[in-house]
């Protein structure tokens, strides 16, 4: 270790006498816990923000509060003075990394894309992460002007303890690990310049501007009976408001769509753009100024509607539930009789929770025998969905050419989970459907990527799991809905063609357990036959996670919010069928989705050790029987043969539950 150190502080000399600066720093020092104004705009502290880095994985500043300093090294493409420090940069991650301190780079620079940052990386060798400050908020708020220059903040009370040339860093991070006097620096860093958009938050009106971004993009939650916390109903609650807002936008927690803008397009996306997000910053960061003219927001009367699709068609009613004030309600599950006395094909869906704070998740099926007394519904009994929801969920809308079918008679059944707040309540939840006048041409069909065997260790900030669902023929995919629970921080779908390409579908850089939604793509996504879609989920069983319930302990699958899932459905629609020749969906997936839940190096076997988990205890004692080539690992062949010896096939009795749609039916 002492060699490695004395070789960074080479590197850094060398560096330092490239552009032109010292490693002693300027004259004069401060305190450790003291900040360093080297710019007349720059701050004292850091205020929270998130940022995803270049290979999307996000970055929290105050989730980094457990480090014993952070450093942010500003960084743009091309610039010769940070490629010529990356050596250094790397020497000085790794010596410190092992004392507790996280470096990172900071790409403020609008010219700079992901692809190019991600191709810079490469060519100048860095191993640290780079943050992509995409709308600039970030490096604005911290008074940037130059590449190379950095930032040393104290984690325990955000303030900046340094900022200068990257050369001065590593006697500032000693004298501030050994609490001593930080030396200062005003020498200029020698890196290129970094152009911000032009900010005049004078020129930014409330009523022309930022209304009409409210109107358009936040409102629709935030107004009377609506999802969001307090309604934006005049100039006086925005401005009320306005810390908190600024807060959100610059930890991404709002607007509550967590695919990230770099990978893909969507249907529903519910983003702002780089513009409406920098003028409700700038404008709030002014002082969020009235100004001249009408509110907007004041000037009519904002209230969610009952169903925002209109009427129904078709009001299910699901029985009410006392929801105690505290402890864990097992999963409860009711039905209702369905009184269709004809089928009917459904064209979109929208659940109505009775209690927000009380429901955690809705998901339907119709079955088709109504349940004996004294029994509830059994979701292995169901043949398609009514709809689902949960935290944060929208309206289910199916495109003009697809659509679901609901058979008459029998029932409805609901998967209800309830999370006590603290004050006992009633659930009187409802969904309301809407048919289709015509037979659409094709079916919808739903999969799920899941894995019943994921274990998280205790204390564990990053743990990784993955699973797949293989598709035998060619396939549409419409929309994905991953799910987790408190410990998931990302999550993410790829689709791999036989070829072995992979391609990024779905990125979710910091999954938000009070906000689970479907994100339907702007065009359906071609699956070729023998593909797979790709799940991993990262999780984080650390004391960092604000939400986690406890992280000393080991996490496994569970159905209740404190243990942990591994859970994405896919809608999609079969090339091959349409509504007047319809396929057993289910079938087609049976033989390889036991493969998929537990193949984790994703070679198309299943060796001794990915037998994890109940299943996989079960699996391991006939392992050598099972293991007829005697390769050590489970192909196709001999998982299809071992569902059939433990009773997991199911083909058999979804058959004989199997209610066919009528071509002729509406």
């Amino acid at each position: 270790m002492r060699t490695v150190h004395l070789s960074v502080l080479g590197l850094l000399a060398t560096t330092a006498l490239i552009t032109g600066c010292s490693t002693d720093g300027a004259p004069h020092a401060m305190s450790a816990g003291s900040a360093v104004n080297a710019a007349a705009n720059a701050p004292a502290t850091v205020d929270n923000f998130m940022l995803v880095d270049a290979n999307l994985d996000a970055h929290e500043l105050y989730r980094m509060s457990d480090a014993s300093a952070v450093v942010l090294v500003t960084q743009t493409n091309g610039d010769a003075v940070m490629r010529r420090q990356a050596q250094a940069l790397n020497g000085l991650a790794t010596t410190y990394g092992a004392r507790g301190v996280q470096v990172l780079l900071l790409n403020s620079s609008l010219k700079d894309s992901r692809e190019a940052i991600q191709a810079e990386v490469q060519k100048a060798g860095y191993a640290v992460p780079v943050l992509m400050d995409s709308y600039q908020l970030v490096g604005e708020s911290l008074g940037v002007t130059r590449s190379a220059e950095a930032i040393v903040i104290n984690p325990k009370t955000w303030a900046i303890v340094y900022r200068g040339p990257v050369a001065g860093a590593q006697a500032a991070l000693d004298a501030f690990l050994a609490g001593k006097a930080v030396p200062a620096s005003v020498a200029s860093t020698g890196g290129a310049p970094i152009a911000f958009a032009p900010r005049d938050a004078t020129k930014i009106s409330y009523a022309r501007d930022v209304a009409p971004i409210l109107e358009a993009k936040c409102v629709a939650c935030h107004q009377e009976g609506g999802i969001g916390p307090f309604a934006m109903s005049s100039y006086d609650m925005v401005k009320g408001f306005s810390p908190m807002i600024r807060e959100v936008i610059r930890t991404d927690r709002m607007p509550p769509y967590n695919a990230d803008p770099h990978v893909g397009k969507f249907s529903d996306n519910k983003n702002m753009t780089a513009a409406e997000i920098r003028t409700l910053v700038h404008w709030i960061e002014a002082g969020a100024p009235r100004g001249e003219g009408v509110d907007p927001l004041g000037g009519k009367k904002h209230v969610a509607a009952e169903w925002p699709l209109g009427k129904p068609d078709l009001i299910l009613n699901i029985p009410a539930y006392k929801v105690p004030a505290s402890g864990v309600v097992d999963y409860q599950r009711p039905f209702t009789p369905n009184t269709l006395t004809e089928g009917r094909w459904i064209r979109a869906s929208t659940i109505k929770p009775g209690d927000r704070q009380a429901v955690h998740h809705i998901l339907t099926g119709w079955m088709k025998d109504v349940p004996a007394a004294g029994q509830t519904s059994s979701e292995t009994r169901w043949r398609g969905s009514v709809g689902g929801y949960a935290v944060g969920a929208e309206s289910n809308v199916f495109s003009d050419e697809v659509g679901t079918y609901l058979p008459p008679g029998g029932a409805v059944g609901y998967q209800m989970h309830y999370t006590p707040y603290g004050k006992e309540t009633v659930d009187n939840s409802q969904i309301g459907v809407y048919f289709r006048d015509t037979v659409p041409k094709y079916i919808m069909r739903s999969v799920v990527v899941i894995d019943t065997s994921i274990a998280i260790p205790a204390n564990t900030a990053r743990h990784r799991e993955v699973a797949y669902v293989e598709f035998p023929r060619d396939a549409l995919l419409y929309s994905a809905f991953p799910h987790a629970h408190y410990r998931a921080y990302a999550n993410d779908l790829w689709l791999q063609t036989p070829d072995g390409k992979k391609t990024l579908l779905l990125s979710m850089p910091r999954y938000d357990f009070n906000w689970q939604r479907s994100y339907t793509f702007a065009e359906p996504v071609k699956i070729p036959a023998g593909s797979r879609l790709i799940a991993n989920y990262i999780y984080d069983n650390s004391k960092t996670n604000p939400a986690n319930p406890d992280p000393n302990i080991k996490v496994t699958w569970g159905e209740q919010s404190h243990e942990e899932m591994l859970f994405t459905s896919v809608s999609f629609r079969w090339v091959d069928e349409t509504a007047a020749a319809q396929v057993d969906s289910e079938a087609r997936f049976a033989d390889t989705r036991l493969l998929g839940m537990m193949d984790d190096n994703i070679d198309g076997k299943l060796q001794k050790a990915e037998m994890k988990g109940r299943m996989g205890e079960m699996l391991g004692k006939f392992f050598v029987a099972l293991d007829k080539n005697s390769d050590q690992a489970l192909d196709k062949s001999e998982l299809a043969a071992a569902q059939a010896m433990m009773g997991n096939r199911r083909r058999g009795s979804e058959a004989s539950n199997a209610s066919p749609a009528p071509v002729g039916g509406k």
